[in-house]
């Protein structure tokens, strides 16, 4: 999905042409898998962190085609709405001082936009979901100038057969809202954190990443607010789901198959068993000409970018067209800040590697439908949720992260070889901000009890903290 495409517009033998390459392809994907071609080493990171442009007022700002061009970087690219970016990482083995150097890394690039917004008398914010946003800010005026963009919107509303979209959600309080365009997806920004993994070792990692969302989710949540708002703590997920509500083929299109999705499912042997499921449940959106003959998979690989699982299975390829195997966590909103985004990412792969080398794959003692209905009780409740962990019993949230996870992260980062500074220092961060019963959400509505619910006040509070270089639960209120 992060290319441009040469053409918006779609005739029937597009569709027949694209699904022709998507099979070949996902054949050779199989070949690669049976062979077990994929690159072997030490796990790798990354990251991309999606961000807001505004006025000085903290209103979105439409720039995006401006500040890319005076930033001039590859690594930066728009999203949807043309007062948004994202800004990507260089991968680093994780291992040694990896995650001191991330964050020296994002703290320079971030430093970086923070100067180029300014040259265009204008703001960046990592923030979920932008407390200002408002409605009418979602309209197509406000979309980026790119074709694929547009091209997407026109699709996900033919195959919804011209029904609008509603947004309807219950939490502190309700908000119902209807749009005939896929605009309101970009109310919502993550941080997209990637984890490279060997072939053997895919299926236990990326069902530990599935299992351990709720949790994840509930440490890190941090979109209280939409359009003035009080709903859920992770106010995203449902947005997103319900944003780009589009499913399967004919009369499933309106069905449980969604292209937003937790999954179906845990992996069982490998993570071909995703890509074999894009090809047979979700129709093509971007039936674009790509070059079918480069060894790349160029088609399923964007037919996969139109399907966004929460934990999504990605394939890549090295500069001499070696296939590698990751797994994209999308569940973490943006921000607080630079060092709680690092922690959050230091706290997922420790979980995550510790998880995924037990002994008994604790996927065989938490089963699919209860790590979805963690999920979904922490995006609703944060740090307040109860949520079912391997003993069978219910935990809170906060008890479950400081008292299971938090070691198990150690352990994990220490199997990975992270450097003791690095561990002490970031997994220092989760720890405080357990004992501070804290994050994003919690900062953000306590902010609001206190001194009302003026969103650009809660803005420009949250905007000063965030530059502070200070992570959120020494925010004060």
């Amino acid at each position: 999905m992060g290319d441009e495409i040469k053409h918006s517009h779609f005739l029937p033998e597009d569709f027949n042409r694209f699904k022709s390459e998507l099979t070949r392809e996902t054949g050779q994907l199989k070949d690669i898998f049976q062979d077990n071609s994929f690159i072997s080493e030490h796990p790798v990171s990354g990251f991309e962190i999606e961000a807001w442009l505004t006025d000085h007022n903290f209103h979105p700002a439409p720039i995006n085609e401006a500040f890319l061009k005076a930033f001039d970087n590859p690594l930066a690219s728009p999203e949807l709405a043309s007062f948004n970016i994202e800004v990507n990482t260089e991968p680093r083995t994780i291992t040694g001082h990896v995650f001191s150097a991330m964050h020296q890394a994002l703290n320079d690039t971030w430093e970086r936009c923070k100067q180029t917004a300014d040259s265009l008398n204008s703001k960046v914010i990592m923030c979920g979901i932008l407390p200002t946003l408002q409605n009418e800010d979602l309209s197509m005026a406000n979309m980026s100038k790119m074709k694929r963009y547009r091209a997407l919107n026109r699709e996900v509303i033919h195959r919804r057969k011209g029904k609008p979209l509603t947004l309807d959600i219950n939490g502190h309080e309700h908000l119902k809202v209807t749009h005939r365009d896929v605009m309101l997806e970009s109310a919502a920004t993550s941080f997209q954190i990637h984890i490279q993994v060997d072939q053997e070792q895919a299926a236990r990692f990326y069902n530990a990443s599935v299992l351990l969302s709720g949790p994840l989710l509930a440490l890190t949540a941090n979109s209280p607010y939409l359009f003035g708002k009080d709903l859920w703590d992770e106010t995203r997920i449902p947005l997103f789901e319900q944003a780009v509500a589009v499913g399967g083929y004919d009369g499933a299109a309106f069905g449980p198959i969604t292209r937003v999705t937790f999954g179906s499912g845990y992996v069982r042997e490998s993570m071909l068993e995703c890509f074999t499921e894009n090809l047979e449940h979700y129709p093509v959106l971007l039936p674009v000409e790509l070059d079918g003959n480069s060894g790349l998979l160029p088609h399923l690989r964007l037919h996969n970018g139109t399907i966004w699982r929460w934990n999504r299975p990605l394939i890549g390829f090295d500069e001499n067209g070696k296939p590698h195997l990751r797994i994209e966590q999308r569940v973490v909103p943006a921000g607080p800040s630079t060092i709680d985004a690092i922690a959050n990412a230091v706290f997922y792969y420790g979980v995550v590697m510790g998880l995924a080398t037990m002994e008994t794959a604790p996927e065989q003692k938490i089963d699919f439908t209860t790590a979805k209905d963690n999920f979904y009780l922490a995006a609703h409740l944060g740090l307040r949720s109860q949520l079912k962990w391997l003993d069978g019993h219910h935990h809170a949230a906060i008890d479950l992260l400081r008292n299971e996870l938090l070691p198990l992260a150690y352990k994990g980062l220490q199997q990975l070889d992270i450097a003791s500074s690095d561990i002490k220092e970031y997994l220092g961060v989760i720890s405080d901000r357990l004992e501070n019963k804290t994050n994003g959400a919690v900062w953000q509505r306590a902010f609001v009890k206190k001194h009302g619910p003026d969103m650009y006040a809660l803005t420009e509070s949250y905007y000063a903290h965030q530059n502070s270089g200070t992570p959120v639960h020494e925010w004060q209120v």
